[in-house]
């Protein structure tokens, strides 16, 4: 093998991804990166269409492992845009997943904390998601996922690479 992804045989006739890129494309290791990207997040994204969001779940499982947050620290936690954060939160708040408070410290600031029903749902988003993983690394056998992950780890945390 060169290095080069190829499709298996059985994937060739199948009508998903319909792309067959020249071969200096299919080189291009950010070309592979992005596109495995764009394949995980549909995954994803159909395993929750009927659950959530993944916004959502980003959300809630940095509420329920870090505690409670402003919304600022949550935005850097995540790399979230504010903006958005803030229709995420009022999402959550009205669905009862998540509470707003005024910070005791700053009244300016307000504290997000996940609430029971918010821990509950995430409960559920981890099962949805865990199967969205199986999904897309099915053609992986578990020692291939350990590796991928290492890898794919190095390059997103690599100082360097900013």
């Amino acid at each position: 093998m060169d290095g080069m992804p190829t499709r298996p045989t059985a994937a060739r006739s199948a009508p998903w991804p319909p792309i067959e890129p020249p071969e200096r494309v299919r080189r291009l290791p950010s070309w592979v990166l992005n596109h495995v990207a764009m394949r995980a997040n549909r995954v994803v994204a159909s395993r929750l269409e009927h659950s959530g969001r993944r916004s959502d779940y980003a959300v809630l499982a940095s509420l329920e492992e870090s505690g409670p947050a402003s919304q600022a620290d949550l935005a850097r936690r995540l790399a979230i845009d504010r903006g958005d954060l803030v229709g995420i939160l009022d999402r959550l708040t009205e669905e009862g997943l998540a509470h707003r408070d005024p910070d005791t410290m700053d009244k300016r600031r307000n504290v997000i904390t996940v609430t029971a029903a918010g821990r509950g749902k995430l409960t559920q988003l981890d099962a949805e998601i865990e199967a969205a993983q199986e999904d897309l690394l099915a053609p992986l056998d578990p020692s291939e996922r350990e590796l991928l992950m290492e890898l794919l780890g190095r390059l997103l945390f690599n100082p360097a690479a900013e």
